[in-house]
């Protein structure tokens, strides 16, 4: 084959890979657009079904209200009329007797008059005692129209003014909520959630973070709160590793007491196993995911460093120890992370590991340092992070365990304070443990 044949074989190669690459990137971005219209559709779903489903039950809610209201009224007419006629009532039975009392003496009288002249003297003689008995002159008072209750309602448009205002700003759909997941970043047994405002005009007093865990690949359960506060990030702890977990966010506006919409969720997961202590160590008690232990006094005299159960801290992690309860202080008390475990070792104060005591000072291979943290207290968190400075290469191979000149970049945060310092290594390593020794009883650490 020629050379000018050879080249237009190599370059009908690169025009059908770059044909294929571009079919490629074309067909993500055709997913991409599905998923787009996928929200799109799904949302606005939701949306519909909300509002239908928020708007019968207030009208529900607001029917019920005005019958209630409507029964009430039309109570206290009943009792107003019925109060008020039984006077009538009785006025009227009263009149009503009169009338036949009269009717009966004029039916007397008239025979009286029309008897003959043996009977007529009696006869007349017992009407007028009977009239003299009635008492004719006298009358039962009938109430005058102004005294008697003309029962009337009360009823005004301002209710309804109110109502058609509050009603016409009730609700508001929105086609992006003012707060959005930013990052997920994994973190030994927890997910860290960081958000932020997408609204400059929405003022935020609070923001609430929820998740859900999901189960063979679907979601049955319902969304968890996990942080409600000020704060743009989270660390969502006791997860499960390799297991898809689902996050939301949403803001709360000052002075409002209603929940912004949620953010798109998010999904996140773990590779890493969580840090956990090792279990059977004297001294200490571990809870049930042992990342909590406490010293307990059964061995008060010498309880020795309480390690990690695995060398699961990675350089370029943070590390964070959680004082959940404090003890009495002591000098040769540490919480650091070392390069290995030494069964004999009271305290990690010793070559090999960085620590920090309870009275806030640095321990770098053994030997203190002269800048001090404040000590530490209930409430504290004590940070570690570290990355990887070499000095020179480590081998040809840039194997780490190949031994060679080797450096971390050390900090130590605690108290909104921090220390920075280099850790000269004999050897290179990729993972450390991390460990405590407390000599007295109370102390309760949580590591994450």
């Amino acid at each position: 084959m020629s050379i000018e044949a050879e080249a237009l074989l190599q370059e009908a190669k690169e025009s059908i890979e770059a044909a294929q690459n571009y079919r490629s990137e074309l067909q993500q971005r055709l997913h991409g657009l599905s998923q787009a219209r996928k929200q799109v559709r799904g949302s606005s779903s939701q949306a519909r079904e909300g509002l239908k489903r928020h708007f019968s039950e207030l009208q529900t809610a607001v029917s019920r209200l005005l019958t209630e209201r409507l029964s009430v009224l039309l109570s206290e007419v009943d009792v107003i009329e019925q109060d008020s006629v039984r006077p009538l009532d009785d006025c009227q039975k009263l009149i009503e007797h009169g009338v036949n009392t009269a009717d009966e003496l004029l039916r007397e009288g008239e025979v009286a008059i029309r008897c003959g002249l043996g009977e007529k003297e009696d006869l007349l003689g017992c009407f007028t005692k009977k009239a003299l008995h009635i008492h004719l002159d006298s009358l039962p008072e009938v109430p005058v129209l102004v005294d008697v209750p003309c029962v009337s309602a009360q009823l005004d448009d301002s209710l309804l003014y109110a109502l058609r205002d509050r009603v016409s700003r009730h609700g508001s759909v929105s086609s992006h909520p003012p707060v959005q997941i930013e990052e997920l970043q994994e973190r030994p047994g927890s997910v860290l959630v960081r958000w932020c405002k997408v609204d400059d005009e929405f003022a935020v007093q609070d923001y609430r973070l929820q998740y859900r865990r999901s189960v063979s690949g679907q979601y049955p359960g319902q969304y968890e709160d996990t942080y409600i506060g000020p704060e743009l990030e989270f660390l969502v702890l006791h997860l499960d590793p390799h297991t898809d977990h689902l996050f939301r966010v949403c803001a709360r506006g000052e002075g409002r007491t209603e929940w912004s919409p949620w953010s798109v969720p998010q999904t996140g997961y773990t590779t890493l196993a969580p840090h956990e202590w090792c279990p059977g160590s004297e001294g200490y008690i571990l809870s049930s995911r042992r990342n909590i232990a406490m010293r307990s006094d059964s061995s008060p005299s010498k309880a020795g460093v309480l390690y990690s159960n695995a060398p699961t801290y990675f350089c370029g992690q943070t590390l964070t120890f959680k004082i959940s309860a404090t003890g009495q202080m002591d000098k040769r008390d540490s919480i650091g992370v070392c390069v290995g475990c030494e069964g004999e070792a009271e305290s990690l104060q010793r070559d090999q590991a960085v620590c920090i005591s309870t009275n806030g000072a640095v321990f770098v291979n053994g030997k203190e340092m002269t800048n001090q943290l404040p000590s530490i207290t209930l409430g504290s968190a004590v940070t570690f992070d570290m990355e990887v400075v070499n000095l020179l290469p480590i081998s040809n191979n840039n194997n780490l365990s190949d031994g060679g000149n080797f450096k971390l970049r050390v900090t130590i945060g605690s108290g909104n304070r921090e220390v920075v310092f280099d850790w000269l290594l004999d050897q290179g390593v990729d993972c450390l443990f991390f460990g405590c020794s407390l000599a007295h009883p109370g102390w309760k650490v949580l590591v994450f």
